[in-house]
């Protein structure tokens, strides 16, 4: 039996929560206590708050699972007493003072460049057009024309946003790392996770992973529920 039996699962930008439904689906019936954080994406402190308000409407303590952008949302968020753990998928991973935007300011020769829009209004978009071969390769062409036209404005307060103290300094993490990810870049993934000192699994995929191959994001959940000391 594992020893964690809530799962708190947190998007990241440009999409919302219900992107989560396969992984939920498979935790739910593996017996887990499964909620999903509906984050504004409007400022990385608003959507710390979102989490945390879900955080603490669990009985018992949580793991924490964020992908992409809501790596950030975690590790700020996971220093709550409540939170046993965090699970990066293709997530960020930052260390004090870093943001998405430092993370990304500098991305190596070579490196795909995800087609994010100027802003406008305070908010970023994806490129509808390039948004499949960006974010959601691997991905149903439907599904991911959906979540192309379904977009949720990512504000760049959340993009700047700076953790204050990371999680996993002093939480056990695992990260999911996935090799065709065009939205993180793999090494990126590398980095940051060998600097959490997370557990690794890694898979072929997509940066939407997590709708592509649920089954491998809710096996790695499910580790960690398993492994937490």
């Amino acid at each position: 039996m594992p020893k964690i039996n809530n799962i708190v699962l947190v998007h990241g930008g440009f999409v919302d929560g219900a992107g989560w439904r396969g992984v939920y689906d498979i935790l739910k019936k593996d017996g887990f206590n499964v909620s999903i954080v509906q984050n504004p994406t409007i400022s990385l402190a608003g959507d710390v708050s979102a989490t945390k308000l879900i955080v603490a409407s669990q009985p018992d303590p949580v793991i924490l699972v964020g992908h992409s952008y809501g790596g950030v949302v975690i590790t700020e968020a996971g220093t709550d007493p409540k939170v046993a753990g965090l699970v990066y998928i293709t997530a960020f991973a930052p260390d004090k003072g870093e943001s998405v935007n430092s993370l990304i300011a500098n991305p190596p020769p070579g490196a795909p460049v995800p087609p994010i829009l100027p802003p406008r209004d305070g908010y970023l978009f994806l490129d509808r057009a390039k948004f499949r071969a960006s974010f959601a390769g691997d991905v149903d062409p439907n599904t991911a024309a959906f979540m192309a036209d379904s977009q949720v404005p990512w504000g760049l307060d959340a993009l700047g946003g700076a953790v204050t103290e990371p999680a996993w300094k002093s939480k056990p993490s695992w990260y999911l790392q996935v090799r065709d990810d065009k939205m993180i870049p793999y090494p990126a993934q590398q980095f940051m996770a060998k600097r959490a000192g997370a557990t690794v699994a890694e898979v072929p995929g997509s940066h939407a992973i997590y709708v592509a191959n649920p089954k491998a994001v809710a096996d790695l959940i499910e580790r960690a529920a398993r492994d937490i000391k």
